[in-house]
């Protein structure tokens, strides 16, 4: 089963990776982009056929090693 990782900033997180590609952005001519956030996409392949074993399973990998909890959130989709 694969699962798919978002990981991005906390909102109270300052992003200035985001804040450097919305100044590109705008430098460009797209001044109807007003922020950006930037973040990270894992797939992870996981040998099991059970929904909630692989979010269980895809959530402790991401708790402990994918994203920093102290300034990350993520979220999960299950296939």
């Amino acid at each position: 089963m694969r699962a798919r990782v978002f990981v991005t900033l906390k909102p109270s997180v300052f992003d200035p990776q985001g804040r450097t590609i919305a100044d590109a952005l705008h430098s460009l001519g797209y001044g109807g982009v007003e922020n950006v956030r930037q973040g990270k996409y894992f797939e992870l392949d996981l040998a099991t056929s059970e929904a909630a074993e692989a979010q269980a399973l895809a959530s402790e990998v991401a708790n402990r090693v994918l994203a920093n909890p102290v300034i990350e959130s993520f979220r999960i989709e299950v296939d």
